[in-house]
Formats: C-alpha cells, structure tokens, sequence
C-alpha cells in the first residue's frame, strides 16, 4: 500500500464529496473502529501535505468520522433506526455484515440471534433514518445479501437482484462488496457504482507473514481450484505467482436437495502430479467446509505436501471439530480468511487459522470514494503483490534459506 499512500500524498488535489461520515451497524463496530483510525491518522496529517484536502473539515464538533446509530426494538420484535447526530450533506458510508450471528435482540421474552434478512432490515432503517438529508449515501456490505442466491433455476426467487434495486430505489450510490459470489448481480443495477472486491493481496500478505518457508515456484508449490466456479480467481492466483494450475470438479446428485443445494457425490482431478508439493486452494465461501476437507483429502491421496487454503468468508457453519481433526492429523495446514464477517473466539485462537486484516484497504477505498477517484489501482493488486512476493524471497535470501 506504500505505492498507494504516495499518490495520495503527491496527487491527489480534488474536493471531497463532501463531510465523510461512517456508520458501522451492529456487529461492525470492530471492523469500523480500525477503518476510523486509519482515515483519522490521514486526518491528523493532511496539514503536513500541502493543503491537499485529504478529508472534509470534520465539523459539529465530531471528534472522529464514526457516527453512531441506535437500532431499538419493540417486545414483538419490531424496530427502528435512529441517528445520534446530524448527517446533512454528509458523504455517508455504511459498513454492514449481515453474516454477524453473534448479535441478539429480544422478542416476546425470548432472545433471538440476528439472521442476515434481520441485518438487511436493519440497514434498510438506518438508510430511512437517514431520510435523503445526506449528498450521499454508500454502501460497504462485504458480505453480500443472498449473493449465494444469485441466479433464477426454474421457479425460484432472485433475491440478490431484488435487494439490489431496492437499496438503489432508496437513494444508495455505491455498493462495495468483497467477492461477490457472482459479480454478474450487478448487472440488476446498471445505474449505481457497485464494486467486487477481492482480498487476493491481504490474503497473500497474512500468508507469507506466517509461512517463512515457502517456495514460491513450480518446482514445489501448486494452484489448485476447488471447482469450476472458482477458476477465475485461481488463475490469477496462478498467473501472478507462476505456478502450474489444477482443477477439481464436484459431481453432484441433482436429484436430491439437502440444506438447500444438490450433495457432492466425488470430487474428480484435472491436472498434473502434486506429488511432494505444496498446495494453494482459493474460493469465496467456506461454509460447513465439507468440500474443502473432502478435498484436502483427495489431495493427500495425491501425496500432496502441506494444503493452504484460503476463502475471504470463513462461517464454519457446522463448527470446528472437524477442522481440528483435520489440522491434528494433518490433512489442513492453514486456513486464511479475513475479518470481513463476524469469527468466532475459538476460531481466532485456533492454531491453523490465520487472519488476513482489511480494516486499512476499507479505508482507501472510502478516502479515494470520498474523493470521486478512480479504484483502479486499488482493484488490480497484479503489481503489489509481485513486489511482495520479492519482498518475501528477499528476506528468505538474508536468512540465509535456501532452496531444495
């Protein structure tokens, strides 16, 4: 991000938007913490960059960006939005996570945790709080509402779509999501800016800080994608690193429907030998991580060396025992994910995991909104992650490790 900052510093001339103001609804309230101390800390130094109007004067006394938001409920469950301050011609920024189980309201006595339709609701009410006094209004949603619903099979909902124009239908601008299941759902609002952003640098970087000794050549390490769906991102895995690419389809039974999609009969190989090698798997969602460890597996009958396998969401919705087991016999090496969606305490002590931190490119990508700028080099991180991987053999070399 050195490259990035510079630019700022020597370039970046333009007006704001207008006041930049985030809100962080429930179950953001760590991941908006650590974005207002980066856009604070750029704040605090624009004085020192020529006058370059990094950010809007922050005004009514605020003594931050973070504006603070009350969503109370009624005994039946009902609520409602409300704002603790003025946000007239701010820039509003909105950082939900509607996969935030952790979050409880009570109804009718009893205490019931927050489903990803409650999140939406809830940011529906502030957005209505709201009420168009802001010049605008966007909307960071990392993980994004019924993405997994995408697409229309027979009779059957399009809920993705539908969420979509109805947030455009309420004044929201832009749309910031992080690897969208299928960014073709923008296509349901071809009027309004909606970004998929993928975490392939962060995730690289968490990696690499953890794995001192990995040789990163295709001699020793492979990209293997976990199914057809995520090709895309395992090329550019594969591109910008230089490692040879495989490829595992599921076969599944289409005749049956088990929690809600068609179960995977066997998973079948396409590609060379992982004999001996490191592997790179990379997808968007892990859910129950069934197929990931399915895979892992199959790897391991391969005679696969060490298996990393990264996903920007890590729900773990059927726990983590199986990982566990997974990580003590060693059929799973690591597992990278990012603090987009809520983790569990068990899940950040667990010894495999690693985390991969967003909070500090949220904040270029709200500064460079904020700034009508463009996020093309913010989007293609081709050319900083090849400076990281340098960066990485470098430090091997003054070590003094060497390759076998």
């Amino acid at each position: 991000m050195t490259d990035f900052v510079s630019t700022w510093n020597n370039e970046l001339l333009t007006n704001p938007c207008g006041p930049l103001g985030l809100i962080a609804m429930p179950g953001c309230e760590e991941l908006g913490q650590k974005i207002n101390s980066w856009l604070m800390k750029w704040y605090e130094q624009q004085e020192a960059l020529d006058d370059t109007p990094l950010f809007s004067l922050l005004g009514h006394d605020r003594k931050d960006f973070l504006i603070e938001a009350s969503l109370p409920r009624f005994g039946t469950g009902e609520g409602k939005g409300m704002l603790k301050s003025t946000v007239r011609g701010y820039d509003i920024f909105i950082l939900s996570d509607i996969g935030a189980y952790n979050i409880t309201y009570k109804m009718y006595g009893q205490t019931e945790r927050m489903s990803p339709d409650d999140h939406y609701q809830d940011l529906k009410r502030v957005i209505g709080a709201i009420g168009g006094r802001a010049k605008r209004v966007n909307v960071i949603m990392p993980l994004l509402y019924e993405g997994r619903q995408h697409r229309r099979i027979t009779r059957e909902s399009l809920d993705c779509a539908m969420a979509l124009q109805e947030l455009e239908s309420m004044g929201v601008s832009n749309i910031i999501t992080f690897d969208a299941h299928d960014p073709r759902v923008q296509n349901a609002v071809p009027l309004i800016g909606f970004d998929s952003v993928k975490p392939s640098y962060q995730v690289l970087k968490a990696l690499l800080r953890e794995e001192r000794d990995l040789q990163i050549d295709s001699d020793h390490m492979k990209i293997v994608s976990p199914d057809e769906g995520a090709i895309d991102r395992n090329i550019f895995y594969s591109s910008v690193l230089g490692l040879d690419m495989g490829l595992f389809y599921k076969r599944r039974d289409y005749t049956t429907v088990v929690n809600g999609r068609n179960p995977i009969i066997a998973h079948e190989y396409l590609g060379n030998s992982v004999e001996g090698m490191d592997v790179f798997v990379s997808d968007d969602i892990l859910s129950s991580g069934e197929s990931i460890l399915d895979l892992a597996r199959e790897l391991k009958k391969r005679k696969a060396n060490r298996i990393f396998a990264a996903a920007t969401f890590a729900l773990f919705t059927d726990g983590l025992d199986s990982f566990n087991r997974a990580y003590e016999e060693g059929t799973i090496s690591r597992i990278i994910s990012t603090n987009l969606t809520y983790r569990t305490p068990e899940l950040k002590q667990a010894p495999w995991f690693i985390e991969a931190d967003m909070s500090k490119y949220i904040s270029f990508l709200i500064a460079s909104l904020n700034h009508d700028r463009s996020l093309s080099n913010l989007l293609n991180p081709y050319d900083r992650i090849k400076k990281l991987v340098g960066r990485y053999h470098a430090k091997q070399a003054e070590s003094g490790f060497r390759l076998i």
